[in-house]
């Protein structure tokens, strides 16, 4: 069924399918018309989770003061300019209204006509609300930030009942230099205003707005690059100017590096980085220069903390003597990590593809996502087979709920650990 025409043509007759679907569907019956696979697969994920489609499930809103620290911090604040433009003419003509959400699925801006706006109040679509689809179900906000792509809730296709008269469509928003995801950009509104071009519109805006960012970063690591210049040409040992996350704008002495993984807090001084090793740190404006140093590594307890508690993203957090910092995980590395931490002596690649994809032939694309991760775990990850280093101490945080881990993952390896968490349930008195 093409949801968009249908509703484009009759908004009213699409309500009533799409009702026919869910009703059926969540009751466990066979429906006339299929969900589509990615509603059905978000209506799965909320199932597994125990959510109730009957109960208007909301979160606390966040205070005005932590929606400004949040809205501050937030990379998106610098493309504003660019989503406006994009979508808030186009919405406040079609009665819909603008919303911005952070990577948390937090409402960091809303705006649009008034009347909307009350609607929007209605079903807790308000400035701090939590919008994580295992928060409130399936919807425009939450449902692109686990799926990563562009989604279209018409009606009857939300999860929960009290937002079956509203239509979401959503498109995530991602960092250009490194794919985390940064917020999901959402145009929502009842029904009967809908446009089967929403989606698309949304999407494009979102993409402009990456690559605004991508622009903005370049045009700092350029300006950083002129200050580091003239610095570096003075220096005859190893060294590479970063700016504050670490991207390289200038190296001089060694092979570029595109980016160098630093420690959440970063001071001037002799620190030790995992992809360099000993290093002078001195502060540039709006970067470091990262001076390597030749002396002997020193040995220290590193401790790695794969947290997969969240269903919506994981994280791996490196902890040694100098510090700690922190990354956000792609689906497919939080599966890898996951995987390597489940077999401590390690796997090989033909034996992680058949984990991840049921085929063992598959090692190019392991090897490859093997690569990119290696780029920020740097030594701690070790290769033939794959493994973290024996001397590393490793912890994974697993959600409370064991049958919603990697929700979004269809590795039939993590199929067998959610399949045996469920069996266990069964057994359980």
């Amino acid at each position: 069924m093409n949801v968009a025409r249908l509703a484009a043509v009759d908004a009213a007759q699409a309500a009533r399918v799409l009702r026919e679907v869910r009703e059926a569907t969540l009751a466990g019956r066979r429906a006339r018309i299929a969900p589509r696979p990615v509603i059905e697969q978000s209506w799965g994920r909320m199932l597994r989770r125990g959510l109730d489609p009957e109960r208007d499930r909301r979160s606390g809103l966040l205070p005005s003061e932590e929606v400004r620290r949040r809205r501050e911090e937030s990379p998106l604040r610098h493309v504003l300019p660019v989503l406006r433009q994009g979508l808030l003419s186009v919405a406040d003509v079609a009665q819909h209204i603008m919303v911005v959400a952070d990577a948390d699925g937090r409402v960091l801006w809303r705006e649009g006509t008034p009347p909307v706006l009350r609607k929007a109040d209605g079903l807790g679509f308000e400035l701090g609300a939590d919008w994580r689809e295992d928060v409130v179900g399936t919807n425009g906000v939450g449902t692109p930030a686990v799926v990563r792509r562009p989604v279209q809730v018409f009606a009857a296709e939300h999860f929960v009942r009290s937002q079956l008269s509203w239509t979401c469509s959503g498109a995530p928003v991602s960092d250009p230099r490194d794919g985390r995801l940064l917020g999901v950009v959402d145009v929502s509104g009842p029904l009967e205003t809908m446009h089967p071009a929403t989606l698309a519109w949304v999407d494009s805006v979102a993409k402009l707005a990456e690559a605004r960012l991508r622009e903005l970063h370049l045009s700092s690591l350029e300006r950083l690059r002129t200050v580091a210049a003239p610095v570096l040409a003075r220096l005859s040992g190893p060294a590479v100017a970063v700016d504050r996350d670490g991207w390289a704008a200038a190296v001089t002495g060694m092979p570029y590096v595109r980016r160098v993984t630093l420690p959440g807090t970063l001071a001037p001084g002799h620190r030790w980085l995992a992809s360099l090793g000993w290093c002078a740190v001195e502060p540039l404006a709006g970067g470091w220069l990262l001076r390597v140093a030749a002396e002997p590594v020193a040995t220290a307890a590193r401790r790695i903390v794969l947290d997969l508690a969240r269903p919506e993203r994981g994280t791996v957090t490196v902890t040694d003597a100098t510090g700690s910092w922190s990354r956000e995980l792609s689906p497919r590395h939080a599966e890898l990590l996951f995987l390597l931490a489940e077999h401590r002596p390690g796997r090989g690649a033909a034996a992680l593809a058949e984990d991840l994809f049921g085929d063992p032939s598959r090692t190019v694309t392991v090897r490859a996502e093997m690569s990119r991760i290696r780029r920020y775990l740097g030594g701690l990850l070790q290769h033939r087979p794959y493994r973290f280093c024996g001397d590393t101490e490793v912890e994974v945080i697993l959600p409370d709920n064991p049958l919603v881990l990697l929700p979004h993952s269809t590795a039939p390896a993590v199929a067998r650990k959610r399949n045996a968490a469920r069996d266990d349930r069964a057994l359980a008195p």
